[in-house]
């Protein structure tokens, strides 16, 4: 796990050594910078396999043509060693990225097919002679790790954070207009778009060739149903054993490491039966750790469901309570350690520095949710897919009325006084649109009003949800059920949990690993008929007010962890994680707040409207205000004070 950068089109060093000093804290163990006649590139490295000099990077192969920056494990790097050394290879050290490196050698461009693995990697190949070289960059299949690009001119410059990015000197500290509208209306920027302008982040599963002709990117990978066929037609007591099979391997694979390794513990299933399935993998005590809130948040408090599953595991269990006062002392370093602007990550924040007192590396249950049908917008559009399936006529009649409303021409009257009239009439249809309205935080027309008159237009204020998430539609022609999972992967958690997972677990120089996001793990899952995931949910609403096993959701998670988890886990309240955000701003963040949303503040940013984050101020103190629009700006602008104005004395040249 590390941060890599690197840049093409010019040659030398200091560039680049910037750029991996301003990553120092994700790879504190070592660093190193490699430079050719038309690139360099660039790594910090935290060392989790073979720690030993012998993995050190830039690594390169023994001709030296070949030349490797690699952000990530490869879990089954073992099993492709060997067949690599059946074909005559031979190794230098017990690295997985020594394999991925002679990988790249055999198999060229289609070496990441074969991988199970998270990662973002940078190859430079020379063999072709001077004039053909040729950078090679990829993303792993779900976005776990982040990879930033930008062209300027006949330059490419790229790394793991835009802090790094910044440090090198080629890209101005400016706000992209879309990054905003996207942050304002769902509360994280989509990819490709990055806050930042003319950056872009390569989108998951996607490969990129930089050589004499230019740029070209593709997709290697993508969301599928029934690429196990066998699992939708088998009984479900056999679907049950062959899903637990699958998860217990993906969970042993992760578990490979050369360093301490332990696992987050919620009170939820997703972790819990994470932490079991290692349990019964390891010869120790596997170390988890939770966070908690104390009397300021007891009513979503689950450290207690957390302490009794750590008890019945046999785990060595770390509770962590965090007070207002530790959350005024690091509001500013939160934002920071965001490395984009967003609503999430303060929990993994917190959870990560426990965690890094006595690991290095940890297991974290997310995904299980998109995969099994765990959140209630799953009950919510399969209920409302069912009613408009038995009501064509009326289906039709919306139909029409929502494509007339959403025509790029009713898009500037978003921000009028008719944008409510059009939002509600580009909801009446539409599947993508629908579901897209279930998670917003300021929404299209929110956003439309908050965005600064100079830059609505250039932002595409008004834009319709259809227009922002059909590109993550990655699963059309699936049942409600497959279909949300697809938009949930490539929306919410690729561009949210997994952004924030990974830059506030590595401002603590943690790795967080996923074994519910595996390929092998996703194709089994979107084999699964829906009723292996969700039982019958006519009767139900989608809030969270049932208990798991009363909810139906998740369904073959609880069966598999009836062997696993105490007696009745299924029994407790399905619920959302939350935290006391609204008492934070209410009172230790209180003259953040104010300063963070002042008229003076707002307008000397020029990217808000000031009157429209003056009455975002006023609601911030009113219990019955949405605590993530208020959030959303004091985060917005305490993360442009620590990463734009302080990108001011950057390297220059």
């Amino acid at each position: 796990m590390c941060g890599i950068c690197g840049v093409w089109g010019e040659t030398g060093t200091r560039r680049v050594e910037a750029m991996v000093q301003a990553m120092h804290h994700r790879g504190p163990d070592d660093s190193g910078v490699v430079s050719h006649a038309n690139a360099s590139l660039g790594m910090a490295r935290l060392a989790i396999i073979d720690v030993s000099p012998g993995g050190h990077q830039p690594m390169s192969t023994p001709d030296g043509l070949i030349s490797i920056v690699y952000n990530g494990e490869t879990y089954n790097y073992l099993s492709e060693k060997k067949i690599l050394e059946g074909r005559g290879y031979s190794f230098n050290s017990t690295s997985d990225t020594e394999v991925v490196l002679r990988m790249y050698e055999e198999y060229g461009d289609d070496f990441v097919t074969r991988l199970r693995a998270m990662f973002a990697v940078a190859i430079y190949d020379r063999r072709k002679g001077p004039g053909r070289e040729r950078l090679f960059l990829a993303r792993d299949h779900f976005g776990i790790k982040p990879l930033l690009y930008s062209q300027i001119g006949t330059k490419l410059v790229f790394a793991s954070e835009i802090k790094a990015l910044l440090a090198g000197g080629l890209i101005e500290p400016e706000i992209d207009p879309v990054g905003l509208r996207y942050l304002l209306t769902y509360g994280s920027v989509y990819q490709p778009n990055t806050i930042l302008k003319n950056v872009k982040m390569l989108p998951p599963a996607h490969r990129m060739i930089v050589d004499e002709r230019g740029v070209n990117i593709d997709r290697f990978w993508k969301l599928a149903t029934d690429r196990r066929p066998d699992l939708r037609s088998m009984p479900y007591e056999a679907a049950v054993e062959e899903m637990d099979a699958v998860l217990q391997e993906s969970v042993r694979l992760q578990m490979i490491s050369d360093v301490p390794l332990g696992a987050f513990l919620s009170g939820g299933i997703d972790s819990s039966l994470m932490v079991a399935m290692m349990a019964r993998a390891s010869s120790e005590r596997v170390k988890t750790y939770s966070v908690g809130f104390g009397s300021e948040g007891e009513d979503i408090d689950e450290t207690a469901e957390a302490a009794i599953t750590a008890e019945h595991i046999g785990t060595d269990h770390t509770q962590v309570t965090v007070t207002s006062a530790d959350v005024r002392r690091d509001i500013e370093h939160i934002a920071f350690g965001l490395d984009q602007p967003s609503i999430d990550g303060v929990n993994t924040y917190y959870v990560s520095r426990a965690a890094r007192t006595g690991v290095t590396v940890a297991v974290s249950g997310n995904g299980g949710d998109e995969l099994f049908a765990g959140y209630p917008w799953f009950i919510f559009m399969k209920n409302d897919q069912d009613r408009r399936s038995g009501s064509p006529l009326t289906a039709g009649a919306r139909s029409f009325a929502a494509a007339v409303a959403g025509g790029r021409l009713f898009d500037p009257l978003v921000s009028s006084s008719l944008g409510e009239y059009i939002t509600k009439a580009r909801g009446l249809s539409g599947f993508v649109t629908r579901y897209g309205n279930l998670w917003q935080t300021f929404g299209p027309k929110g956003a439309a009003h908050l965005l600064d008159r100079r830059i609505r237009r250039e932002a595409g204020a008004g834009s319709s949800v259809f227009d922002d998430l059909c590109k993550i539609d990655e699963i059309p022609n699936g049942s409600a059920i497959e279909r949300v999972s697809g938009l949930a992967l490539r929306g919410y958690n690729g561009n949210q949990l997994l952004r924030d997972m990974d830059a506030v677990s590595m401002i603590h120089s943690l790795e967080l690993r996923v074994p519910f996001l595996d390929p092998v793990v996703a194709d089994a899952a979107l084999s699964l008929p829906d009723s292996a995931k969700l039982g019958d949910t006519s009767r139900l609403s989608s809030e969270y007010l049932q208990t798991y096993r009363d909810s139906g959701a998740k369904r073959i998670l609880l069966d598999i962890g009836k062997k696993y988890l105490p007696a009745d886990f299924d029994q407790k309240p399905k619920r959302g994680f939350g935290m006391p955000f609204g008492t934070w701003m209410q009172g230790v963040l209180r003259d953040v707040v104010e300063d963070a949303l002042s008229d003076k503040t707002t307008k000397d940013r020029g990217i808000l409207d000031v009157d429209a984050v003056r009455s975002v101020r006023g609601r911030a103190y009113d219990s019955s205000t949405i605590w993530m629009q208020p959030w959303l700006l004091m985060i917005l602008e305490l993360w442009c004070r620590q990463v734009l104005d302080e990108a001011t004395g950057r390297f220059d040249g």
